[in-house]
């Protein structure tokens, strides 16, 4: 995976995604779950090649960047919980598939959540 389509399309294989550009820049594409509006992807272009930014528990974000040269702290986001994935080569497909579900899901509605956080008094 090198270009931004890829990226987008990698990202549209989950349920209920909606790609938006909300930054009023259209090199940023934001990934969002539908029933949250939290994103999970933000993929645009910066020094000549596309890069993701995920959501990723903090030990494995920093094994990550310890194993690869191409996985950054997160550009313009939280650098604990956040990385930036650069699509240089660097990573394989499948790699980057693991790591935007993992987003997916640390980003995804908690069912359940809301409730027993409305009960407490």
């Amino acid at each position: 995976m090198r270009t931004r389509e890829e990226a987008i399309a990698a990202c549209q294989r989950f349920a209920g995604v909606v790609e938006e550009y909300p930054f009023d820049d259209l090199n940023w594409t934001a990934m969002r779950h539908s029933e949250n509006k939290k994103i999970f992807a933000l993929i645009f272009e910066r020094q000549g090649q596309i890069w993701i930014n995920l959501k990723a528990d903090p030990v494995h974000g920093e094994l990550l960047r310890l194993q690869y040269p191409s996985v950054r702290p997160a550009y313009h986001m939280n650098k604990r919980h956040w990385i930036s994935l650069v699509l240089d080569g660097g990573i394989n497909a499948a790699d980057i598939a693991a790591l935007l579900a993992e987003s997916y899901r640390l980003t995804a509605a908690h069912p359940g959540r809301a409730g027993r956080l409305s009960n407490r008094a």
